[in-house]
C-alpha cells in the first residue's frame, strides 16, 4: 500500500487532491488548507540549489529593495529602535538584512545554501523575517515552530509570499511553475497557523502577513 501522506504544516490525514499540471500533482490539506508538493515530487538539493542560482539579487539593486520594501516598511513601523532580527532564507544577497541594519537594527543571517550558521537558529530575537521563503520549505510545520520559539512575548513574525486564492486562479498561476515552490499558503492557512498560536494576524497587501507573538 502507498505510504500515508501527512500535511506538512499541521500534519493532518485528510488529504485531497487540488490540482494537476504537466509538472507535478498538488494536495490540499482539509485541515489547514495548505497547497503542497506530495513527497515524491519534491525536488533535490541540487535541484534548488541550479534554481537559486539562476535569480541571484544584488543587495544594493533599487528594483529589488523596492520589492522587499513591501514587508520591509509595515514591518519597521511595529518594531522598536535598536530591535534585533533574524534574516531567514536571506539568500546570496541579504538586501532586506542590509536595509533593516541602515535603519539601525541589529541583524543576524540564516540560509540553509547561502548562510548555513545554525547557531543563529539558537538565538532569540525581537523580530524574524522571512521574504519568499517559505513556499520552499519542505517541513513548514517543523521549521515555522522552530522560528516562532525564538520570538519573545511582543515579537514579530514577518513573512512575504504569494497567497493561494482558488483551484481556478491556481490552475494558470506562474508561482506553482517554479520547481523550488512546494507549498502554498493561503490567507485560511495562515488564520489557521495563527488561531492555534492566539497570536495577532495582520495582512498587508497581497502577500505580506505579519505576525505578533502574545503572552
Amino acid at each position: 500500500m502507498p505510504k500515508q501522506i501527512h500535511c506538512p504544516l499541521c500534519q493532518a490525514a485528510e488529504i485531497a487532491p487540488y490540482h494537476e499540471d504537466k509538472r507535478r500533482p498538488y494536495l490540499q490539506c482539509a485541515r489547514c488548507q495548505l497547497v503542497f508538493v506530495p513527497p515524491s515530487h519534491l525536488p533535490s538539493r541540487e535541484t534548488e540549489q541550479a534554481e537559486y542560482e539562476l535569480h541571484r539579487n544584488e543587495v544594493n539593486d533599487p528594483g529589488y529593495r523596492r520589492f522587499l520594501s513591501r514587508l520591509f516598511e509595515p514591518l519597521v513601523a511595529r518594531l522598536s529602535p535598536g530591535a534585533s532580527g533574524l534574516d531567514f532564507g536571506c539568500g546570496p544577497g541579504p538586501a532586506l538584512a542590509m536595509m533593516l541594519r541602515e535603519s539601525g537594527f541589529e541583524m543576524a543571517l540564516y540560509d540553509s545554501f547561502y548562510a548555513c550558521d545554525s547557531g543563529s537558529l539558537d538565538r532569540r530575537y525581537d523580530f524574524i523575517c522571512a521574504t519568499e521563503v517559505v513556499e520552499h520549505l519542505h517541513n513548514p510545520g517543523r521549521e515555522l515552530e522552530h522560528l516562532w520559539r525564538l520570538l519573545p512575548p511582543g515579537g514579530w513574525l514577518g513573512v512575504m509570499t504569494k497567497l493561494v486564492r482558488d483551484v481556478d486562479a491556481f490552475s494558470t498561476w506562474h508561482y506553482k511553475n517554479d520547481p523550488t515552490h512546494v507549498c502554498f499558503f493561503s490567507r485560511a492557512t495562515w488564520q489557521w497557523w495563527a488561531a492555534q498560536r492566539e497570536c495577532e494576524l495582520e495582512f498587508v497587501g497581497a502577500d505580506v502577513i505579519l505576525l505578533r507573538k502574545t503572552g
